[in-house]
């Protein structure tokens, strides 16, 4: 386990993970993300919160991001996590594997955090982020 900023066991939630655990489908999620789900304290970078908007804003999910956050916090006692913004961005600079912003900000996130664990069913991040979990 990964100890993050202030020495408390964590692990990054990407987007799409907190999508379908809004949406209840545990289903989707394999054996090593649900078993990591429960080992680790589950936070969010902020960054997820703006993608979040934006799929609210094209019609992609239908509710609105901070009641998708509040449902979380409620359930599951996830959390957004602070980070120095510059500090994320000078990192995600870096990740020039993908042309998407919201990736390389949430990587660049969990990376800056003492490279904490990020959950993510996303198969470009997994290749390129070793502590991704899936």
């Amino acid at each position: 386990m990964e100890e993050g900023l202030g020495g408390i066991v964590i692990s990054y939630l990407d987007t799409q993970i907190v999508v379908w655990l809004c949406e209840g489908q545990l289903k989707k999620l394999t054996d090593s993300a649900a078993a990591a789900m429960e080992d680790y304290e589950l936070v969010v970078s902020p960054i997820v919160l703006l993608e979040l908007q934006y799929l609210y804003e094209i019609g992609r999910i239908v509710r609105q991001p901070l009641a998708l956050l509040n449902q979380l916090e409620n359930q599951l006692g996830l959390a957004v996590k602070d980070g120095a913004l510059e500090v994320v961005i000078r990192s995600a600079m870096f990740e020039t594997w993908t042309r998407d912003p919201f990736d390389r900000m949430i990587v660049a996130h969990a990376k800056s955090d003492s490279a904490a664990p990020l959950i993510t069913s996303d198969e470009k991040i997994r290749e390129h982020y070793k502590k991704a979990i899936w």
